[in-house]
C-alpha cells in the first residue's frame, strides 16, 4: 500500500511541473523554418499541417514519397542525464565498497540530480505518400508521436548506499499514431484561388506513468503503466494564393479526445487546434508566419497549455539547395523562444534531403531530417 500511494503521489508531483511540449509535426524543413506550416508546407507534407496545402502542387508533380521525416527535441537544462549514467557508473564501479572518495563524489552526483529540473524528450516520425491531380490530390500517411517526461527523487539518507538504492525517477509519457488519408482540390470562387482540404484519420493514444528506482532508470523504459485509446478525427484546412501569396486555416483534430493516466487519475487531453497563416511562397524565398488561435490543451488539471506564434524563412538557389530560418514564441510562457535553422539539398528535382536543428537554451536542442523523393 505504501508503494502504491508513493507512486500516485509521484505521479502528480510530476505532472504537476509545466514541461510538456505540445506534439509537433516531424518535418525538417518546417522545422528550419521555425515549425511553420500552414501556408509553406509543399504538397507532400501538407497532412502535417494544411491538408488544403496538397492541392498546391507544380505542373511536373506526379507523385512523392516521404520515406521518412523524423525530429527529436530534448529537454534537459541541468544535463541529468549524464548525471544520471554518471552516478549508475560510478555505483557499479565501487561493487559495494566505496572509499570515502567514492562517497563524496556519489552524494555530490546525487545532489545535482536533487537540484535538477526534469528532463524532457518529445520524437516524432511520419510517412507520407502524395499523388496530386487536378481533380483530387491524395496523400496517405502515417506518423507518431512520442513524449517523455523524467524528474528524480532524491533520498534523503544518511547512508550514501541507502541513499542511492532509495532513490528513484519518476516518468511520464504520452504518445499518439497517425493514419490517414488527405484529400484536397483547389476551386474558383469569386474570381479567387481557394483551395481546400480534408484529413480523416485513424488515432492510436496511449498515457504512460510509473515510479523507477535511480539505479534501474532508462529513458528508454517509458512504455510502462500504459492505458491506451483508439479513436477517430479529421483535420480540415482552407489555403487562398494569389501568385506568391498566399493565406490559409488549419484545423487539427477537429473532434476532441481525452485519455487518463493508470496513476494520479490525471485527464490528456487532445483538443483542436486551429493556426493562421500567411505567407509568400516563390521559386526563390519563402517567408511565413502561423498563429495558433487557440490554446493546445494536455493535461486537464495542470496549467500546461501551450499558444505559439511562429515566423520562418526560406532562401532557395534555383531548385538544387535551401537555407533556412525561423523563430518560435509560446504566448503561455511554458515553454522557452527557439531558434531555429536548416539546410536543404534538392539535386535534379528527384531527391531531397533537409536537416534542421533548434536551439532554446542549455542543454534544450531538437533536430529533424526529411528525406524525400518526387517524379
Amino acid at each position: 500500500m505504501r508503494k502504491t500511494t508513493l507512486a500516485v503521489t509521484s505521479a502528480l508531483t510530476l505532472l504537476s511541473l509545466p514541461s510538456f511540449a505540445a506534439p509537433y509535426a516531424a518535418d525538417a524543413r518546417s522545422h528550419g523554418m521555425g515549425n511553420t506550416g500552414v501556408v509553406s508546407a509543399d504538397y507532400l507534407t501538407a497532412p502535417l499541417h494544411n491538408p488544403a496545402l496538397g492541392a498546391l502542387y507544380r505542373e511536373n508533380d506526379d507523385i512523392g514519397l516521404l520515406i521518412p521525416a523524423f525530429g527529436v527535441n530534448i529537454h534537459d537544462e541541468d544535463d541529468a542525464l549524464s548525471t544520471v549514467d554518471d552516478v549508475q557508473d560510478l555505483y557499479d564501479s565501487i561493487q559495494g565498497l566505496p572509499t570515502p572518495a567514492d562517497e563524496a563524489a556519489m552524494n555530490r552526483l546525487l545532489d545535482q540530480l536533487d537540484s535538477s529540473m526534469p528532463i524532457v524528450i518529445n520524437g516524432g516520425l511520419t510517412f507520407a505518400i502524395a499523388i496530386p491531380t487536378r481533380f483530387m490530390s491524395m496523400n496517405l500517411f502515417s506518423a507518431g508521436y512520442v513524449e517523455i517526461l523524467a524528474a528524480p527523487d532524491i533520498s534523503d539518507a544518511t547512508n550514501t548506499a541507502e541513499r542511492y538504492l532509495n532513490s528513484a525517477v519518476n516518468l511520464a509519457a504520452f504518445g499518439s499514431a497517425e493514419y490517414g488519408v488527405s484529400l484536397s482540390r483547389t476551386y474558383t470562387l469569386g474570381g479567387q484561388t481557394v483551395a481546400f482540404g480534408l484529413t480523416p484519420k485513424y488515432q492510436q493514444l496511449k498515457t504512460y506513468t510509473q515510479r523507477t528506482t535511480l539505479d534501474d532508470f532508462d529513458i528508454e523504459d517509458y512504455d510502462k503503466s500504459e492505458v491506451s485509446k483508439n479513436a477517430f478525427n479529421m483535420d480540415v484546412g482552407i489555403a487562398w494564393y494569389h501568385e506568391a501569396f498566399r493565406a490559409g486555416l488549419s484545423v487539427k483534430d477537429v473532434f476532441k479526445q481525452d485519455i487518463k493516466t493508470k496513476l494520479g487519475s490525471y485527464t490528456y487531453e487532445l483538443t483542436p487546434q486551429a493556426t493562421v497563416g500567411i505567407g509568400y511562397v516563390s521559386n526563390y524565398v519563402a517567408l511565413s508566419l502561423d498563429a495558433d488561435l487557440t490554446t493546445q490543451k494536455r493535461f486537464k488539471e495542470l496549467d500546461d497549455d501551450t499558444q505559439f506564434v511562429r515566423i520562418g524563412i526560406e532562401g532557395d538557389a534555383w531548385g538544387w539547395a535551401q537555407l533556412r530560418a525561423g523563430y518560435e514564441i509560446d504566448l503561455e510562457n511554458n515553454l522557452d523562444n527557439s531558434v531555429t535553422g536548416g539546410i536543404g539539398i534538392s539535386p535534379f528535382d528527384v531527391v531531397s534531403l533537409d536537416l534542421a536543428g533548434s536551439y532554446a537554451g542549455d542543454n534544450q536542442f531538437g533536430a529533424a531530417a526529411n528525406l524525400a523523393f518526387t517524379f
